[in-house]
């Protein structure tokens, strides 16, 4: 089992929409999410911008690929994208302000 999490970035004061959003789950997103291997899925808020994520998985990198190639998945990320902080990489592209973390210690 792989466990991942990671930070991200909403925009100033859209906490309580990404809540609303999130507390409204399209049913064929949840799906999607399981038949991608998700487990345990959850998201934190930290003070009013910034998400703490996390989730398990038996094999990460076809999540992720199963997860990008999902027409439901790309729709929602579409849904979400006027909430969530950005920034312009080297290249010119623009990406969430999203960091993967790294585990330190597990009990």
């Amino acid at each position: 089992m792989q466990r991942r999490a990671f930070s991200l970035r909403i925009k100033p004061g859209v906490k309580e929409e990404y809540k609303r959003r999130h507390d409204e789950i399209w049913p064929e997103m949840r799906q999607m999410l399981k038949d991608a291997g998700l487990r345990n899925y959850s998201i934190w808020m930290v003070g009013d911008d910034l998400l703490f994520g996390y989730y398990e998985t038996d094999d990460d990198d076809y999540a992720t690929k199963f997860q990008a190639a999902s027409e439901v998945g790309q729709k929602w990320e579409a849904h979400m994208a006027d909430l969530i902080e950005t920034k312009t990489m080297p290249d010119g592209t623009i990406q969430p302000c999203k960091e993967w973390l790294d585990m330190m210690f597990l009990l």
